[in-house]
Protein backbone atom coordinates (compact mmCIF):
# COMPACT_ATOMS: atom_id res chain seq x y z
CA UNK A 1 0.00 0.00 0.00
CA UNK A 2 0.80 3.80 -0.82
CA UNK A 3 0.45 6.98 -0.43
CA UNK A 4 -2.65 8.74 -2.07
CA UNK A 5 -0.92 10.12 -4.92
CA UNK A 6 -3.11 11.22 -7.16
CA UNK A 7 -5.91 13.74 -7.00
CA UNK A 8 -9.12 11.41 -6.44
CA UNK A 9 -9.91 10.25 -3.11
CA UNK A 10 -10.30 7.52 -2.03
CA UNK A 11 -13.98 7.32 -2.26
CA UNK A 12 -13.77 7.94 -6.17
CA UNK A 13 -11.12 5.38 -6.91
CA UNK A 14 -13.19 3.16 -5.12
CA UNK A 15 -15.96 3.72 -7.75
CA UNK A 16 -13.59 3.36 -10.77
CA UNK A 17 -12.28 0.04 -9.88
CA UNK A 18 -15.55 -1.31 -8.42
CA UNK A 19 -18.58 0.71 -10.64
CA UNK A 20 -20.26 1.65 -7.42
CA UNK A 21 -19.76 4.35 -4.81
CA UNK A 22 -18.19 2.85 -1.53
CA UNK A 23 -20.63 2.41 1.40
CA UNK A 24 -18.32 3.90 4.09
CA UNK A 25 -14.51 4.13 4.75
CA UNK A 26 -12.54 2.82 7.65
CA UNK A 27 -9.64 4.71 8.84
CA UNK A 28 -6.89 2.51 11.08
CA UNK A 29 -4.12 4.49 12.35
CA UNK A 30 -0.34 3.30 12.68
CA UNK A 31 1.42 3.79 16.07
CA UNK A 32 5.26 4.77 17.32
CA UNK A 33 5.80 3.30 21.13
CA UNK A 34 7.30 6.19 23.58
CA UNK A 35 8.85 3.89 25.25
CA UNK A 36 8.48 -0.02 26.27
CA UNK A 37 9.52 -2.36 24.01
CA UNK A 38 9.85 -5.91 23.96
CA UNK A 39 8.05 -6.00 27.00
CA UNK A 40 3.93 -6.82 25.87
CA UNK A 41 4.76 -10.38 25.49
CA UNK A 42 6.07 -10.78 28.91
CA UNK A 43 2.89 -8.72 30.31
CA UNK A 44 4.41 -5.90 31.19
CA UNK A 45 3.81 -2.01 30.38
CA UNK A 46 3.89 -0.02 27.46
CA UNK A 47 3.24 3.44 26.53
CA UNK A 48 2.49 4.20 22.56
CA UNK A 49 0.15 6.43 21.05
CA UNK A 50 -1.67 6.09 17.94
CA UNK A 51 -0.80 8.60 15.28
CA UNK A 52 -1.98 10.56 11.98
CA UNK A 53 -0.87 7.99 9.53
CA UNK A 54 -3.43 5.39 8.73
CA UNK A 55 -4.32 2.74 6.07
CA UNK A 56 -8.01 3.37 4.75
CA UNK A 57 -10.21 1.00 3.18
CA UNK A 58 -13.08 1.88 1.54
CA UNK A 59 -15.61 -0.83 1.14
CA UNK A 60 -18.95 -1.60 0.25
CA UNK A 61 -20.91 -4.82 1.61
CA UNK A 62 -21.65 -7.82 -0.99
CA UNK A 63 -24.61 -10.10 -0.56
CA UNK A 64 -22.19 -13.09 -0.49
CA UNK A 65 -19.25 -14.75 1.01
CA UNK A 66 -16.73 -13.53 -1.36
CA UNK A 67 -14.23 -10.64 -0.18
CA UNK A 68 -12.12 -9.16 -3.09
CA UNK A 69 -9.74 -6.07 -1.82
CA UNK A 70 -7.95 -3.55 -4.42
CA UNK A 71 -4.61 -2.74 -2.60
CA UNK A 72 -2.85 0.53 -4.13
CA UNK A 73 0.54 -1.11 -4.20
CA UNK A 74 -0.17 -3.16 -6.92
CA UNK A 75 -3.58 -2.56 -8.16
CA UNK A 76 -4.37 -5.92 -8.45
CA UNK A 77 -7.30 -7.36 -6.18
CA UNK A 78 -6.78 -10.37 -3.84
CA UNK A 79 -9.99 -12.49 -3.68
CA UNK A 80 -10.98 -14.66 -1.41
CA UNK A 81 -13.70 -17.07 -0.51
CA UNK A 82 -14.53 -17.16 3.08
CA UNK A 83 -16.08 -21.04 2.61
CA UNK A 84 -12.23 -21.48 1.61
CA UNK A 85 -9.97 -19.99 4.25
CA UNK A 86 -5.95 -20.25 3.55
CA UNK A 87 -2.93 -18.72 2.98
CA UNK A 88 -0.98 -17.40 -0.03
CA UNK A 89 2.16 -16.09 1.02
CA UNK A 90 1.32 -12.95 0.69
CA UNK A 91 -0.28 -9.59 2.33
CA UNK A 92 -3.68 -10.83 1.41
CA UNK A 93 -3.03 -13.47 4.35
CA UNK A 94 -3.55 -10.83 6.97
CA UNK A 95 -7.18 -10.77 5.36
CA UNK A 96 -7.63 -13.90 5.31
CA UNK A 97 -6.61 -14.53 8.80
CA UNK A 98 -8.71 -12.05 10.14
CA UNK A 99 -11.96 -13.96 8.45
CA UNK A 100 -10.61 -17.08 9.78
CA UNK A 101 -10.36 -15.69 13.67
CA UNK A 102 -12.75 -13.50 13.57
CA UNK A 103 -15.22 -17.02 12.42
CA UNK A 104 -13.36 -18.60 14.70
CA UNK A 105 -15.26 -16.94 17.84
CA UNK A 106 -18.03 -17.41 16.34
CA UNK A 107 -19.17 -14.46 13.99
CA UNK A 108 -20.97 -14.67 11.09
CA UNK A 109 -19.09 -13.19 7.90
CA UNK A 110 -20.55 -11.56 4.63
CA UNK A 111 -18.14 -10.65 1.79
CA UNK A 112 -17.16 -7.41 0.57
CA UNK A 113 -15.29 -5.32 -1.63
CA UNK A 114 -12.66 -2.90 -1.34
CA UNK A 115 -9.98 -0.38 -1.95
CA UNK A 116 -7.34 0.16 0.60
CA UNK A 117 -4.46 3.24 0.58
CA UNK A 118 -2.25 3.84 3.59
CA UNK A 119 0.81 6.83 4.03
CA UNK A 120 1.85 4.08 6.72
CA UNK A 121 5.52 3.04 6.10
CA UNK A 122 5.98 -0.67 6.27
CA UNK A 123 8.30 -2.98 7.92
CA UNK A 124 9.59 0.16 9.88
CA UNK A 125 8.23 -0.34 12.93
CA UNK A 126 4.95 1.78 12.66
CA UNK A 127 2.52 -1.19 12.92
CA UNK A 128 1.04 -1.46 9.52
CA UNK A 129 0.41 -5.03 10.15
CA UNK A 130 -1.88 -4.14 12.63
CA UNK A 131 -3.13 -1.36 11.43
CA UNK A 132 -4.11 -3.29 8.69
CA UNK A 133 -5.57 -6.54 10.47
CA UNK A 134 -7.91 -3.64 12.26
CA UNK A 135 -9.01 -1.89 9.29
CA UNK A 136 -10.51 -5.16 8.02
CA UNK A 137 -12.01 -6.21 11.69
CA UNK A 138 -13.93 -2.99 10.98
CA UNK A 139 -15.13 -3.28 7.78
CA UNK A 140 -16.32 -6.92 8.73
CA UNK A 141 -17.33 -5.34 11.72
CA UNK A 142 -19.54 -2.84 9.39
CA UNK A 143 -20.52 -5.11 6.97
CA UNK A 144 -21.82 -8.00 9.25
CA UNK A 145 -23.53 -6.08 11.75
CA UNK A 146 -21.11 -7.53 14.56
CA UNK A 147 -20.57 -4.67 17.56
CA UNK A 148 -17.21 -2.91 17.45
CA UNK A 149 -15.11 -3.42 21.10
CA UNK A 150 -12.02 -2.32 20.34
CA UNK A 151 -10.24 -4.60 23.26
CA UNK A 152 -11.80 -7.78 21.38
CA UNK A 153 -10.86 -6.76 18.00
CA UNK A 154 -7.35 -6.46 19.51
CA UNK A 155 -7.35 -10.01 20.86
CA UNK A 156 -8.68 -11.13 17.60
CA UNK A 157 -5.59 -9.14 15.46
CA UNK A 158 -3.19 -10.22 17.88
CA UNK A 159 -4.46 -14.26 16.97
CA UNK A 160 -4.14 -13.66 13.74
CA UNK A 161 -0.20 -12.41 14.20
CA UNK A 162 0.05 -15.38 16.49
CA UNK A 163 -1.61 -18.02 15.24
CA UNK A 164 -2.32 -17.52 11.53
CA UNK A 165 0.82 -16.20 10.64
CA UNK A 166 3.00 -17.96 13.02
CA UNK A 167 4.41 -14.35 14.46
CA UNK A 168 4.96 -14.29 18.15
CA UNK A 169 4.25 -10.85 18.91
CA UNK A 170 2.47 -9.06 21.98
CA UNK A 171 -1.20 -7.51 21.65
CA UNK A 172 0.47 -3.90 22.11
CA UNK A 173 -0.06 -2.95 18.35
CA UNK A 174 -3.49 -3.81 17.83
CA UNK A 175 -4.96 -2.47 21.34
CA UNK A 176 -3.57 1.10 20.17
CA UNK A 177 -4.28 1.05 16.90
CA UNK A 178 -7.79 -0.13 17.96
CA UNK A 179 -8.19 1.97 21.12
CA UNK A 180 -6.63 5.46 20.61
CA UNK A 181 -7.73 8.54 21.76
CA UNK A 182 -7.09 11.88 20.66
CA UNK A 183 -4.29 13.84 21.99
CA UNK A 184 -3.09 11.05 24.19
CA UNK A 185 -0.38 8.22 25.06
CA UNK A 186 -1.70 5.50 26.18
CA UNK A 187 -0.13 4.12 29.44
CA UNK A 188 -0.98 -0.13 28.17
CA UNK A 189 -0.48 -2.90 31.51
CA UNK A 190 -0.67 -6.01 28.98
CA UNK A 191 -1.84 -8.10 31.68
CA UNK A 192 -4.99 -7.26 31.84
CA UNK A 193 -5.11 -4.92 28.97
CA UNK A 194 -5.83 -1.69 31.16
CA UNK A 195 -5.01 1.50 29.67
CA UNK A 196 -4.56 4.75 31.33
CA UNK A 197 -4.59 7.83 28.59
CA UNK A 198 -1.65 10.36 29.33
CA UNK A 199 -1.69 13.83 27.60
CA UNK A 200 0.92 14.60 25.41
CA UNK A 201 2.12 17.73 26.37
CA UNK A 202 2.12 20.97 23.90
CA UNK A 203 5.85 21.90 25.04
CA UNK A 204 7.42 18.94 22.95
CA UNK A 205 6.47 17.13 19.93
CA UNK A 206 7.10 13.30 18.84
CA UNK A 207 9.38 13.11 15.39
CA UNK A 208 9.54 10.08 13.27
CA UNK A 209 13.10 9.24 12.19
CA UNK A 210 13.14 6.47 9.27
CA UNK A 211 16.06 5.66 8.68
CA UNK A 212 14.80 4.18 5.23
CA UNK A 213 15.66 0.12 6.23
CA UNK A 214 13.40 -2.46 6.21
CA UNK A 215 12.77 -5.58 7.43
CA UNK A 216 10.49 -8.29 7.88
CA UNK A 217 8.97 -9.83 11.15
CA UNK A 218 9.01 -13.03 10.46
CA UNK A 219 12.75 -13.10 8.79
CA UNK A 220 14.16 -11.55 11.80
CA UNK A 221 15.34 -12.22 15.37
CA UNK A 222 12.24 -11.44 16.73
CA UNK A 223 11.14 -14.76 17.47
CA UNK A 224 14.21 -15.73 18.74
CA UNK A 225 14.43 -12.59 21.07
CA UNK A 226 11.11 -13.68 22.24
CA UNK A 227 12.09 -17.57 23.14
CA UNK A 228 14.88 -16.23 24.72
CA UNK A 229 12.85 -14.06 27.28
CA UNK A 230 10.51 -17.12 28.01
CA UNK A 231 13.65 -18.97 29.25
CA UNK A 232 15.07 -16.32 31.42
CA UNK A 233 11.64 -15.73 32.79
CA UNK A 234 11.66 -20.05 33.68
CA UNK A 235 15.60 -19.93 35.03
CA UNK A 236 14.07 -17.29 37.48
CA UNK A 237 10.72 -19.07 38.15
CA UNK A 238 8.20 -16.55 37.64
CA UNK A 239 5.29 -16.55 35.64
CA UNK A 240 6.01 -13.44 33.49
CA UNK A 241 9.54 -11.53 33.49
CA UNK A 242 6.94 -8.57 34.76
CA UNK A 243 6.68 -10.55 38.07
CA UNK A 244 10.49 -10.09 38.41
CA UNK A 245 12.49 -7.07 39.67
CA UNK A 246 16.00 -5.76 39.25
CA UNK A 247 17.11 -7.49 42.33
CA UNK A 248 15.87 -11.15 41.40
CA UNK A 249 18.63 -11.11 38.53
CA UNK A 250 21.43 -10.98 41.03
CA UNK A 251 19.82 -14.02 42.65
CA UNK A 252 20.47 -16.58 39.92
CA UNK A 253 22.76 -17.74 38.06
CA UNK A 254 22.29 -17.77 34.12
CA UNK A 255 24.21 -20.21 31.99
CA UNK A 256 23.53 -18.19 29.40
CA UNK A 257 24.64 -14.90 29.22
CA UNK A 258 21.99 -13.54 26.34
CA UNK A 259 18.99 -14.84 29.02
CA UNK A 260 20.65 -12.41 31.78
CA UNK A 261 20.46 -9.26 28.86
CA UNK A 262 17.17 -10.44 27.62
CA UNK A 263 15.54 -10.11 31.29
CA UNK A 264 17.87 -7.37 32.09
CA UNK A 265 16.54 -5.08 29.42
CA UNK A 266 12.42 -6.43 29.86
CA UNK A 267 12.66 -5.84 33.94
CA UNK A 268 14.21 -2.41 33.75
CA UNK A 269 12.58 -1.52 30.29
CA UNK A 270 9.68 -1.62 32.49
CA UNK A 271 10.55 0.54 35.36
CA UNK A 272 11.39 2.81 33.24
CA UNK A 273 8.02 2.71 31.02
CA UNK A 274 5.72 3.00 34.43
CA UNK A 275 8.44 6.00 35.19
CA UNK A 276 8.09 7.60 31.57
CA UNK A 277 3.98 7.88 32.07
CA UNK A 278 4.38 9.28 35.18
CA UNK A 279 7.32 12.40 34.21
CA UNK A 280 4.86 12.82 30.86
CA UNK A 281 1.63 13.08 33.06
CA UNK A 282 3.55 16.05 34.78
CA UNK A 283 4.68 17.26 31.65
CA UNK A 284 8.05 16.88 32.46
CA UNK A 285 9.46 16.63 29.09
CA UNK A 286 13.50 16.34 30.49
CA UNK A 287 13.12 13.39 32.17
CA UNK A 288 11.10 11.64 29.10
CA UNK A 289 13.78 12.46 27.13
CA UNK A 290 16.49 10.60 29.15
CA UNK A 291 14.27 7.91 29.91
CA UNK A 292 14.40 7.22 26.48
CA UNK A 293 17.60 7.95 25.98
CA UNK A 294 17.99 4.86 28.36
CA UNK A 295 15.41 2.74 26.83
CA UNK A 296 17.53 2.80 23.53
CA UNK A 297 20.73 1.99 25.17
CA UNK A 298 19.57 -1.11 26.66
CA UNK A 299 17.36 -2.57 23.58
CA UNK A 300 20.89 -2.05 21.31
CA UNK A 301 23.79 -3.36 24.46
CA UNK A 302 21.32 -5.61 26.39
CA UNK A 303 18.72 -6.76 23.95
CA UNK A 304 20.81 -6.59 20.77
CA UNK A 305 17.72 -5.49 18.12
CA UNK A 306 19.55 -2.03 17.07
CA UNK A 307 21.30 -1.88 14.08
CA UNK A 308 24.00 0.41 12.31
CA UNK A 309 21.35 2.42 10.78
CA UNK A 310 19.47 2.80 14.12
CA UNK A 311 22.22 3.93 16.05
CA UNK A 312 22.89 6.56 13.48
CA UNK A 313 19.98 8.57 13.27
CA UNK A 314 19.43 8.51 17.02
CA UNK A 315 22.85 9.96 17.59
CA UNK A 316 22.06 12.36 14.73
CA UNK A 317 18.64 13.14 16.55
CA UNK A 318 20.64 13.43 19.68
CA UNK A 319 22.89 16.36 18.40
CA UNK A 320 20.33 18.52 16.93
CA UNK A 321 18.56 21.27 18.19
CA UNK A 322 15.95 20.97 20.69
CA UNK A 323 15.92 17.12 21.13
CA UNK A 324 15.02 15.75 24.19
CA UNK A 325 15.55 12.00 24.19
CA UNK A 326 15.59 9.38 21.09
CA UNK A 327 15.12 5.67 20.77
CA UNK A 328 14.58 3.04 18.46
CA UNK A 329 10.91 1.59 18.06
CA UNK A 330 9.38 -1.76 17.02
CA UNK A 331 10.66 -4.88 16.26
CA UNK A 332 14.17 -3.67 15.88
CA UNK A 333 17.11 -4.58 12.78
CA UNK A 334 15.88 -1.56 10.87
CA UNK A 335 12.85 0.91 10.42
CA UNK A 336 12.11 3.88 12.81
CA UNK A 337 13.74 5.62 15.75
CA UNK A 338 12.00 8.68 17.27
CA UNK A 339 12.57 11.43 18.40
CA UNK A 340 11.12 14.04 21.33
CA UNK A 341 11.65 17.21 20.36
CA UNK A 342 11.19 21.05 21.67
CA UNK A 343 8.35 21.99 20.02
CA UNK A 344 9.76 25.24 18.61
CA UNK A 345 12.84 24.15 17.33
CA UNK A 346 10.64 21.36 15.00
CA UNK A 347 11.66 22.56 12.27
CA UNK A 348 15.30 23.00 12.51
CA UNK A 349 15.69 19.42 14.69
CA UNK A 350 14.10 18.06 11.28
CA UNK A 351 17.05 20.15 9.07
CA UNK A 352 19.93 19.02 11.28
CA UNK A 353 19.17 15.37 12.08
CA UNK A 354 18.57 14.90 8.19
CA UNK A 355 21.85 16.36 7.89
CA UNK A 356 23.70 14.50 10.15
CA UNK A 357 21.94 10.79 9.09
CA UNK A 358 23.38 11.48 5.64
CA UNK A 359 26.80 12.52 6.80
CA UNK A 360 26.86 9.58 9.23
CA UNK A 361 25.12 6.89 6.45
CA UNK A 362 25.09 8.21 3.07
CA UNK A 363 21.41 7.43 3.11
CA UNK A 364 18.12 9.67 2.74
CA UNK A 365 16.09 9.10 5.94
CA UNK A 366 12.24 10.24 5.82
CA UNK A 367 11.84 12.72 8.86
CA UNK A 368 8.03 13.88 9.84
CA UNK A 369 6.56 15.07 13.16
CA UNK A 370 3.06 13.17 14.24
CA UNK A 371 0.40 13.78 16.73
CA UNK A 372 -1.71 11.64 18.34
CA UNK A 373 -5.58 10.33 16.83
CA UNK A 374 -8.20 8.33 17.61
CA UNK A 375 -7.81 4.51 16.72
CA UNK A 376 -9.52 2.58 14.31
CA UNK A 377 -12.92 4.28 13.04
CA UNK A 378 -15.96 4.34 10.68
CA UNK A 379 -15.78 7.36 8.47
CA UNK A 380 -18.17 8.57 5.72
CA UNK A 381 -17.91 7.66 1.99
CA UNK A 382 -16.47 11.47 0.96
CA UNK A 383 -13.83 13.09 -0.55
CA UNK A 384 -11.83 14.68 2.09
CA UNK A 385 -9.30 12.16 1.93
CA UNK A 386 -7.09 13.56 -0.51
Amino acid sequence: MVTDLDSECLAARFARHVGHPPDFVVRSPGRVNLIGEHTDYSEGFVFPMAVDRHIRVAARRRSDRIVRVVSELTGEPAELDLDRHGRRGDWSDYVSGVAAMMEARGDDLVGFEAVMSSDLPVGAGMSSSAALELAVIRVFSQVSAIAWEPAEAARTASRVENEWLGLRSGIMDQLVSASGIEGHALLIDCRDLAITPIPMPETAAIVVLDTGTRRRLDESRYNERRAQSEAARDVLGVSQLRDAGPEDLESVRFEDPMLYCCADHVITENVRTLAAAEAMSREDVSEMGRLMVASHQSLRDDFEVSSAELDAIVAAALESPGCLGARMIGGGFAGCAIALVETPQVDEFLFEAEAAYRALTSRAPSLFPCRAVEGTSVESADCRWR
